[in-house]
């Protein structure tokens, strides 16, 4: 060993110490991060290098019976942050205050702010983030997001309902169908690129969303717009509180129609005052009522399926006045001798409830049920009440004449309409139906609601007898539901009034207004109710309230829709009017063939009024025109936009009208 060696030995071995120590440590901390903490490392690296992205799935939409749209989904974008990664807040804060033109201070007091999360804007349009899409801030993200959109605002609001900000249903149908109308999101692995965006690169894991279901509604589009129209004029018309129709299909039990007023944008529910979150209700389903009058078709089934009435059979309706145990009961005319048959048609009080006397309560009681009052209807929506049917032992001395005319019971529009329904088509009770079906994004059926029978109420010749009694309900000849009257329709109706209760007892100046109606009766093929909640004096009868309504309703239903196929008219013999004698009549001509002496005057030839056919389909302008004894010349396509002659002359019958259609 040299000298040096010997000098520098000490020294030697300690550095050589501190390098394999050294090297040591660096091994093992190589093992720990390599081996015992792989794991964790591999994740953060990942973390830094790669992005799992979340593809958000479209919520299905609701469709009405035609395939129209009543929802849309609108894609929006929400800037959020985590104050504590972002570090240029003030950049950020003028960058965004930039794009939205508000004011900076805004955007720094969310950024300065010690949450772990804090949403900077919502609902954004991609215009509007222009350049702040492409840069780049720690913290700081985009997310793009669906919003809901409804394209027909007011119209079906309550029934369609709306989602909160998560695009989650909170009401109507977008609550009751969530779960099929929500879809599943997907995902995607970006990886972090040079210039620090995040790109999806070839071979990258994903998983695509798979889109909500879309649901095909019974609702008809043009009869809700048509049916809330007039609602609310007649809301308006009568000062009345609300109004609540329901236009049914009564052989199916599909709803066509179901609205109340006052109704609400769904596009902007929550800025709904307080005091109008009752119009956001499904009102059909939801309130109940004592109906009055409309409700006496129970007694006339309950008498005709019994058999212990016939049609024919006459009550003495003691004049307008009729004292029944403690209380008194007075009809709106005097009427001394019905048959049961006029009875429904002049809609007497006293009448029905001696009626009921000789068929009993247990009878009227049964029949109620039947007709699905005092349980709900199995609609698919929520919030449907049972309405009030007590049972016999509850019933006191007069209420089985009370319930007989539509007092001590609650109902719904939509449990009338049903209860109709079944009259209208033969005695079937069906379950009304909302969704016709829902459909998959591979566009499979996943669910169906068809036309369901619950039971049978009586028989043919049972429901014919009643129409009949509803037909003369909306006649001319003295009928309360002559305000219900379609010229050339054959309809078939029942009116009601009824006293609200207040503070436990009827009001005097508070009603309830209702009509329900069915055409043409031969074959019914709509059925609408109309009730109106509160109205003025004289339009609390349901003859001047809601027939009126239910009248306007309907006009402009059949003179839209051309599957509304009109009641078959009897042919008629060709006329030819001399001096208003018929000279197709046989005996008023003699041996000759000439015209006897009695009609030896100026022949004159009959006279009509040109009618307003502007705005009908070309099959209802036909047939106004023909029914006038006019003839036509048509061209063109689509609804009549003039008409020659005008509307009003008076013209000879047999003129050639001319109609263009556009």
């Amino acid at each position: 060993m040299t000298k040096t060696y010997q000098k520098f030995r000490s020294r030697i071995g300690t550095l050589a110490i501190f390098v394999l120590f050294g090297y040591s440590v660096l091994f093992i901390r190589l093992f720990q991060i390599q081996v015992l903490n792989s794991d964790q490392y591999q994740e953060a690296i990942v973390d830094q290098a790669q992005r799992k992205q979340i593809l958000n799935a479209n919520r299905g939409n609701i469709y009405d019976r035609k395939n129209r749209p009543l929802t849309r989904n609108v894609i929006h974008y929400n800037l959020t942050a985590k104050p504590r990664l972002v570090e240029k807040k003030l950049q950020l804060a003028n960058a965004i205050s930039k794009r939205t033109g508000k004011d900076k201070d805004k955007y720094l007091k969310k950024l300065n702010s010690k949450k772990e999360y804090v949403f900077l804007e919502r609902d954004l349009q991609r215009q509007t983030l222009g350049a702040l899409e492409t840069e780049i801030y720690k913290g700081f993200n985009i997310e793009r997001k669906y919003r809901r959109y409804y394209p027909n605002e007011h119209i079906a609001s309550q029934l369609i309902g709306y989602t909160n900000v998560d695009n989650e249903g909170i009401s109507g149908l977008e609550k009751d169908f969530d779960d099929y109308l929500t879809g599943e999101s997907g995902w995607v692995i970006k990886t972090r690129g040079w210039k620090g965006t995040y790109q999806k690169k070839g071979g990258s894991p994903y998983q695509d969303p798979i889109n909500g279901n879309n649901i095909k509604l019974t609702i008809d589009v043009d009869y809700q717009s048509i049916i809330q129209e007039e609602l609310e004029k007649r809301q308006l018309e009568t000062s009345a509180k609300a109004a609540i129709g329901v236009i049914m299909n009564p052989q199916t039990g599909e709803v066509l129609a179901l609205a109340s007023t006052p109704s609400f944008n769904n596009n902007r529910y929550s800025k709904s005052a307080v005091d109008d979150i009752n119009s956001h209700r499904i009102r059909a389903i939801t309130d109940q009522f004592e109906p009055g009058s409309t409700f006496k078709i129970v007694a006339a089934v309950a008498a005709l399926i019994d058999e212990k009435i016939k049609v024919n059979d006459e009550f003495d309706c003691e004049n307008g006045v009729y004292p029944y145990y403690d209380i008194v009961v007075k009809d709106h005319e005097k009427y001394q001798h019905l048959n049961f048959s006029q009875i429904i048609k002049h809609s007497s009080n006293i009448g029905v409830i001696k009626a009921m006397e000789l068929v009993g309560p247990n009878s009227l009681f049964k029949t109620a049920r039947d007709l699905g009052f005092g349980t709900t209807t199995n609609i698919s929506l929520s919030g449907e009440l049972s309405g009030k049917l007590h049972p016999i032992k509850n019933w006191s001395r007069v209420s089985l004449g009370q319930i007989s005319m539509g007092y001590e019971v609650g109902v719904t529009a939509m449990q009338l309409a049903t209860a109709y329904c079944a009259i209208a088509n033969g005695g079937y009770v069906v379950t009304p139906k909302i969704i016709r079906q829902i459909v998959n994004n591979k566009n499979e059926i996943i669910y169906k609601e068809s036309p369901e029978i619950v039971r049978k109420i009586g028989n043919q010749k049972v429901s014919g007898q009643i129409i009949n009694m509803l037909r003369s309900v909306v006649s001319e000849e003295g009928g309360t539901g002559n305000k219900a009257i379609i010229k050339g329709w054959d309809v078939a109706g029942k009116t009601g009034t009824a006293k609200k209760v207040t503070n436990g007892k009827y009001s005097n100046d508070k009603y309830i207004s209702n009509f329900v109606g069915f055409l043409p009766a031969s074959n019914p093929q709509l059925l609408g109710v109309v009730i109106l909640d509160e109205p003025r004096k004289p339009f609390h009868w349901g003859s001047e309230g809601a027939a009126v309504a239910f009248s306007r309703i309907m006009k402009r239903i059949i003179n839209l829709d051309d599957a509304i196929i009109p009641p078959k008219v009897a042919p008629k013999k060709h006329k030819s009017i001399i001096d208003g004698v018929d000279i197709a009549n046989q005996s008023l001509i003699n041996k000759k063939g000439s015209i006897p002496q009695l009609s030896t005057k100026k022949i004159h030839y009959k006279k009509v009024i040109m009618p307003d056919i502007r705005g009908y389909s070309m099959r209802k302008a036909m047939v106004s025109l023909l029914d006038k004894g006019l003839k036509y010349k048509i061209n063109g396509s689509g609804m009549v936009s003039w008409q020659a002659p005008e509307p009003g002359k008076l013209i000879a019958a047999g003129t050639t009208c001319v109609v263009h259609l556009k």
